[in-house]
């Protein structure tokens, strides 16, 4: 079934300080959305909002997935139900192992009964970390503890790899990767497009966006989506900056601390 994620109207705010000032945005299954903007604008507080971070209130506005409320979900409702976040900065965890984390995931999204067996989920895994490039004493290392910044990506790509979510969220996933691990990245993120699955990915630079083509390009600014377009709105981004989205648009401060 071809996925269906919906925002309309999203607010949200933290510690009463209103960040998201409406949101409306539509993704299938198929479709790579990028939302663009300069620091402070609001990009990483949709991702932690859509996710259900306990820090963002949401406010206002609602948002679907196949039709169901997803803002009326917990946050490991939400991962089951198959949306999935590549954090900008993911956590170290002691003690649990990669493989151990990853196969619990796998399980928790499966009916009870249905449990993936420990030689398919290590013939996967295995499978999934050659295509990263990834050592394979990563299985057994604990989670993120001692991986480099591109390590840590590589991982979340290999967890989304793993998971299968309907709807991706990639929250700066390309800061800090040099070329060959971008690369190996935006590979990874390329072979899971299909029509299950829409991919929202955040970025700062054009230069993720060489590796994963996206259908539509969006510029945050405000707190709000202020520009839409095709692939050619984040050429022009990347050659002439954001001054002339404010100029157009009468946008003094692009930030969300003016309304």
């Amino acid at each position: 079934m071809s996925t269906q994620f919906e925002i309309q109207g999203l607010k949200s705010s933290i510690e009463g300080k209103e960040i998201l000032k409406g949101i409306d945005l539509k993704i299938k299954g198929g479709e790579v959305h990028a939302i663009m903007g300069p620091n402070g604008t609001g990009k990483s507080t949709l991702a932690s909002a859509l996710m259900g971070h306990p820090k963002y209130e949401v406010t206002d506005g609602s948002v679907t997935l196949n039709g169901e409320d997803v803002l009326e979900m917990g946050v490991d409702e939400r991962a089951r139900a198959g949306l999935f976040l590549a954090m900008q900065y993911p956590s170290e965890i002691t003690g649990v192992t990669n493989a151990d984390f990853l196969r619990s995931a796998i399980n928790a999204r499966r009916e009870e009964g249905n449990e993936i067996s420990l030689i398919k989920f290590v013939r996967q895994m295995e499978g999934k970390m050659k295509e990263l490039e990834m050592n394979p004493e990563f299985m057994h290392r604990y989670l993120n503890e001692g991986f480099s910044g591109g390590e840590k990506k590589r991982n979340e790509i290999l967890q989304m790899m793993l998971l299968e979510p309907k709807l991706v969220i990639l929250d700066e996933i390309d800061s800090g990767l040099d070329i060959d691990a971008l690369r190996i990245v935006a590979e990874g993120v390329n072979a899971m497009r299909s029509e299950e699955r829409g991919f929202l990915i955040i970025t700062h630079y054009q230069r993720l966006l060489n590796y994963i083509t996206p259908d539509f390009v969006h510029v945050m600014m405000q707190g709000r989506i202020v520009k839409s377009g095709g692939p050619e709105l984040a050429h022009r981004l990347e050659a002439e900056g954001y001054d002339w989205v404010k100029e157009e648009l009468g946008i003094v401060d692009e930030t969300v601390g003016q309304a």
